[in-house]
Formats: structure tokens, C-alpha cells, sequence
């Protein structure tokens, strides 16, 4: 058997350096992030959409333990006792709570994240155009408390019209229209700029809560907010479809 001594002068540099490389591949997790009012999704390269959950927290009155995130918490909206919060934490495109943000995303950070890592990851996050510095500080600062090691602001004009496979990047016009929940986003884009965009503050909850008020003051009909979800979900429609849609309604009726 032959032996082959081997000092460390004769080593070049990227032979040890190649092995801890590999290592911080594996263990750092970088994330796409679209944290909405209604919804959080959380994005990796290599698995896709790993976070697709309401953005809703409950935690103790007292304590600010967190008991649910997600769907689990949005389950107990309306159903609580007073020893129980459920939180909306975002409010029209932007952090209405930066406290229960930062806890809300650090459970779902943990989803995304297959396997204890040596590294924090980094977030690519959108926000809305309209949004002012003081809102965009609010978002970085939520995340970097819910353990990102740094985050990067895209606008969710240019997010979503990449998302949809629009040519941005060729010299012709883009026009994307993007209805969240708590904003709805219009711009044209050309050559990986924004030409024009406008940010209005109406979206999904207004849609829910004009379904509420329709219900209550033609119908005598009050629902809850999970409720006016759910019939605008199984009968609403962007563009119109010609066909009457109909939805069995369960409510408070107030005339009686």
C-alpha cells in the first residue's frame, strides 16, 4: 500500500474553502417573501411555495404566547374568550403590528426552513408602491426581529408582473393589476422599470365588508367577516360570466 503525505502548503486555497461552501449551501435558506394582508407566501428556489397561509396570529391576552398562526388562527377569528387575541397584524398592504408581525413571521420562517441552520436567511420581500419609508423601516425591522439576516424590498407591481411571465425586461409596455387584500397595485412597465404605477388602499377586505353591509341592509342578514370570504370566494369573478352564481348564506337573521 502506498502512502501519500500531504502538508498544507501544498494545498490551494479553495480546496478547504470548497467544503465549508458547500456547507452554507445546504444550511442557509434564502426566501422569497409576499407577506399580504389576507395571506403569506413564502417562496424557495428549490421547492417552491412552502408557506401559503392566512396572516393571522392568536396568542394570550397576557402573555403575547403564541397559541396558532395561519389557518389555525384564523379558524378562531370571532371565537375566543377575552383570554385569547386573534390579530390581523397587517393593514392595508403595510404593518399595522410590528410586534405580532414579528412573531407571526418567525413561526412561518420556521416552516420554511427544512432543518436547523448555522445561517439566518435572506428575504426578498414586495410592498406595496404607495409605500412610505417610515412602512417600509416597519417591515424590515419586523423581519429582521423574526430572524432574517437581511431583506431586500421589491415593488409588488414588478413581483407580480414577473410572476406572470410578462416581458419586463423588452421595450414594450407591460400593464399589471394586482388586487390583494388590503391594496390593489396598478403600473406599465418597460425595460425592468416602472413607467407609472398608483397604490390605492381598497381591495379584498373592502369587498368582504361590502358583502356584509349588502346582506345586512337589503337582507336582514348579519355574517361574519369568514363568512362574506367565502360567498365572495365561491361567487365572485373578475370578469363577468354571463351566469347568474348563487351561494347558500348562513347568518344572524335580524328580523327576528
Amino acid at each position: 500500500m502506498n502512502t501519500v503525505e500531504l502538508s498544507l502548503g501544498s494545498c490551494k486555497p479553495f480546496e478547504f474553502m470548497a467544503p465549508w461552501r458547500s456547507i452554507k449551501a445546504v444550511c442557509a435558506n434564502d426566501f422569497a417573501l409576499d407577506l399580504g394582508t389576507a395571506n403569506t407566501l413564502i417562496y424557495t428556489g428549490e421547492q417552491g411555495i412552502v408557506v401559503n397561509q392566512p396572516s393571522v396570529i392568536a396568542v394570550e391576552e397576557i402573555s403575547d404566547k403564541v397559541l396558532a398562526v395561519g389557518h389555525a388562527a384564523k379558524e378562531m377569528l370571532g371565537k375566543t374568550s377575552r383570554a385569547i387575541r386573534c390579530i390581523r397584524p397587517m393593514k392595508d398592504g403595510v404593518v399595522a403590528d410590528s410586534q405580532m408581525t414579528a412573531l407571526m413571521m418567525r413561526q412561518f420562517l420556521r416552516t420554511a426552513r427544512r432543518r436547523r441552520c448555522l445561517f439566518k436567511p435572506q428575504v426578498v420581500i414586495g410592498v406595496p408602491g404607495g409605500t412610505t419609508q417610515v412602512e417600509k423601516r416597519a417591515v424590515i425591522e419586523a423581519l429582521h426581529v423574526a430572524g432574517a439576516r437581511a431583506v431586500k424590498l421589491v415593488e409588488e407591481p414588478m413581483a407580480a408582473a414577473i410572476g406572470a411571465g410578462l416581458p419586463v425586461d423588452k421595450s414594450i409596455g407591460s400593464m399589471i393589476v394586482d388586487i390583494g387584500g388590503g391594496t390593489t397595485e396598478v403600473a406599465v412597465l418597460t425595460r425592468n422599470e416602472t413607467l407609472y404605477s398608483h397604490s390605492i388602499r381598497v381591495a379584498g377586505d373592502e369587498m368582504d365588508e361590502a358583502i356584509q353591509r349588502h346582506l345586512q341592509k337589503n337582507h336582514h342578514l348579519q355574517i361574519g367577516i369568514l363568512e362574506a370570504e367565502r360567498i365572495k370566494l365561491v361567487i365572485g369573478s373578475a370578469l363577468p360570466s354571463g351566469k347568474r352564481r348563487f351561494a347558500t348564506v348562513c347568518g344572524r337573521d335580524l328580523s327576528t
